[in-house]
């Protein structure tokens, strides 16, 4: 009897789907897209209606006829690709290439367990083809926007680059922030706290002055904080009023991808590439010993919050026999997705709250388990019931001063018993807790111990993290679940952004290619447009836009706004603010098969090329002679060495793979260098083996710039 045949995409996911249904079916992996645009050329044939020229991949031909001989002997073919806009375009490539197969029978699914594969069995649908519509009409914009920007930028910045609808706008997003930082001028403001005591204790607590004569604290310079200080000293310090106030606090909403992604990198300094990998492993399936091979968590390209009836039945039945049943709402939570959201999916949640993370922590690798946890939990939590707590605020008049401090308590902890959310700024290391208030009531006279003046300076805006950067692409509407990973991976495989740290910063050349882009395809790098283009895909999807219609509507403009491009782009050049030996002219920045290099202006008057070095801006530890240099491998990877160095003995031998500094261990005066941590966190170490002190960064001193001492951090 032949069997029925069902087609996924990941090996992996093929794996565990051919264990849960067993003998009767026969289970394979297209490994993703089998038919595309082409390579080479546009593929697009815009004067018959923008129609795509699909080929198939030239790796997968052998892939593709492996399914056809399946699927002639095949009683059923289920097409079961990824429940999302991707998925459905694979399972119409495929079912195209397959032939006029009438069991042919599109299934999908959220969640790769037991019961969701067979009851997509039982229920499968027809392709739907306003879903893939929507792929085509993606597909098709970001082939004419790439094959028609790119030869551009070859031609007027440098060979290898690339312009997209999302990526530009990405980059855009990071250019403007860098610009904002730059133009920022920073303001002087100061705060003053009192240390103080009641009665005969001991143990202070601090208070922030927030008024001054009635009106707010607003104190920008030393010669004010002064004189508000001296006239402290002299006051009587006495609580003046002292209120209680009940506050509760809601759990957050199940993650989405983007939440998901941001969250992972505050706590674990995961980036956006590594959280999707490992969910995506989470979700295929893990092999759970006696069970077999079970997917932990639902779909993890989501952008919709909404939760099955069935999963807050089961999540409910255990809060109630973990916490007991207060620790349950009223009514089970519903959260409200953003506009536009896909509400066929799920938020992503485990697809088990049986299975808790003690429970299959022997069958993950660490960092498979830190994102199962942190999944697992934040959907426990979204279903708990809310924090109350005590916030009791506390003011302290002082002559013509008001001082506050405040102390929260937890009445109840609800969802916190379990999960607590961290802001931008924060990571997974507990801060430290400040002194507890002393009992207090209104008319208590208060002792000053000290009062503490501190000079601030206003920040500029934050750079972008890859957290932070989805962020915004959410909340602006620019891309999608699927596109926040590639899209930041692309800009910095590019060379328009690179890390410092978890920050995001633009390199000279990003920065030219975004004025570029700004100056000549104004469109294309705007947020509203790009945000209302994804609206418009959002359109074809529900069947209310024709797609053909769509790409028409925005090539008529953009082929006008090319052809004036193309006349009026200037060559740009990159300044390395170096010359040349030869004529003295200076250098530019190059790029050519083998990285970046320097090349004299003048060229082809002066021929002159020199290798592109970056010092760092110290002497070589060993010989003291060479500066110090960052180099990379032939696959890329960065390490340091003597400019000195070379492969015979008549140079220096210094190299590193992490950035050498000048500062001397202060247990036993080796060298210390730059580690980073998987959380982001940046600090030294010390090179010597038996000894690996770890320190702070050394701070700059703000009048002069010079590097202070190092501070000593516990290991």
């Amino acid at each position: 009897m032949a069997k029925n045949l069902v087609i996924v995409e990941s090996p992996a996911k093929a794996k565990t789907i051919a264990k849960i249904l067993g003998k009767d079916f026969q289970v394979k992996a297209s490994a993703g897209h089998v038919r595309d645009l082409p390579k080479k050329g546009i593929g697009v044939n815009i004067k018959k209606n923008f129609e795509p020229q699909y080929e198939v991949l030239a790796e997968k031909a052998e892939v593709v006829k492996d399914l056809q001989e399946a699927a002639l002997k095949a009683q059923t073919v289920f097409l079961a690709p990824d429940p999302d806009r991707e998925g459905e375009a694979i399972a119409w490539h495929l079912a195209t290439l397959l032939g006029d197969h009438t069991t042919m029978k599109r299934i999908e699914f959220n969640e790769i367990t037991k019961d969701a594969i067979q009851r997509a069995i039982k229920h499968p649908r027809t392709i739907d083809i306003n879903r893939v519509n929507a792929q085509q009409a993606r597909r098709v914009l970001d082939r004419l926007v790439g094959y028609k920007i790119s030869p551009l930028l070859w031609q007027k910045v440098r060979r290898g680059l690339s312009a997209g609808r999302v990526q530009s706008v990405a980059v855009r997003l990071i250019c403007d922030r860098e610009k904002e930082i730059q133009a920022f001028k920073p303001q002087e403001y100061w705060s003053i706290t009192a240390d103080l005591l009641k009665g005969s204790g001991k143990t202070p607590f601090s208070a922030e002055l927030v008024k001054w004569k009635g009106k707010k604290l607003d104190i920008d310079n030393q010669k004010s904080a002064d004189a508000v200080v001296a006239a402290l000293k002299t006051a009587e310090y006495q609580v003046a009023k002292i209120t209680t106030k009940e506050q509760k606090r809601q759990p957050g909403a199940p993650f989405i991808t983007s939440t998901l992604q941001q969250e992972a990198s505050r706590r674990f300094g995961y980036t956006v590439k590594r959280t999707m990998a490992l969910a995506q492993q989470l979700y295929e399936g893990i092999e759970l010993g006696e069970e077999g091979p079970v997917g932990l968590i639902t779909y993890m390209r989501t952008d919709a919050t909404r939760i099955a009836k069935e999963a807050q039945e089961e999540s409910a039945a255990f809060i109630t026999e973990k916490w007991g049943k207060n620790y349950l709402p009223e009514s089970p939570r519903q959260y409200k997705s953003r506009k536009g959201a896909q509400e066929a999916h799920e938020a992503i949640r485990p697809t088990s709250a049986a299975r808790t993370p003690d429970s299959v922590k022997k069958a993950l690798t660490p960092d498979q388990f830190k994102l199962y946890r942190l999944i697992w939990e934040r959907f426990m939590a979204s279903q708990m019931a809310n924090a109350i707590l005590s916030v009791l605020t506390v003011e302290i008049g002082a002559g013509d001063g008001l001082f506050r401090v405040s102390d929260t308590k937890v009445v109840f902890a609800g969802y916190q018993v379990l999960y607590t959310e961290l802001s931008e700024n924060e990571n997974d290391e507990e801060a430290p807790k400040p002194p507890k208030l002393p009992d207090l009531t209104e008319g208590d006279a208060l002792k000053l111990k000290e009062l503490n003046p501190k000079q601030h300076f206003t920040q500029p805006p934050p750079r972008f993290t890859e957290a932070s950067l989805v962020k915004a692409l959410e909340e602006q509407g620019i891309g999608r679940p699927s596109t926040y990973a590639p899209t930041i991976s692309t800009i910095q495989q590019r060379g328009y952004v690179t890390k410092e740290g978890r920050a995001l910063q633009p390199t000279e050349l990003g920065l030219q290619v975004n004025d570029q882009l700004v100056l000549h395809f104004p469109n294309i790098v705007d947020v509203g447009f790009t945000a209302n283009m994804e609206n418009k895909l959002d359109e074809v999807e529900s069947g209310s836009e024709e797609w053909h219609d769509l790409i028409g509507n925005f090539y008529k403009p953009f082929a006008e706004t090319l052809k004036t491009a193309a006349k009026e782009m200037k060559p740009v050049e990159i300044p390395s603010g170096q010359f040349c030996e030869l004529c003295g002219s200076e250098y530019l920045i190059k790029s050519g098969r083998f990285g970046e290099f320097l090349a004299c202006s003048k060229y082809p008057e002066c021929k002159s090329t020199k290798p592109l070095i970056k010092r760092i801006g110290m002497k070589c530890p060993t010989c003291k002679e060479g500066d110090v240099i960052e180099k990379k491998t032939r696959m890329g990877k960065t390490f340091y060495g003597c400019d000195r160095w070379s492969k015979d003995d008549t140079g220096c031998s210094f190299t590193s793979w992490d950035q050498p500094t000048e500062t001397k261990c202060p247990k036993c005066t080796t060298m210390m260098v730059i580690k980073r941590s998987k959380a982001g966190r940046t600090f030294m170490l010390c090179t010597n083996a038996e000894c690996k002190h770890i320190a702070n960064m050394p701070k700059k001193k703000a009048d002069a710039g010079e590097q202070g001492e190092a501070e000593t951090a516990e290991a």
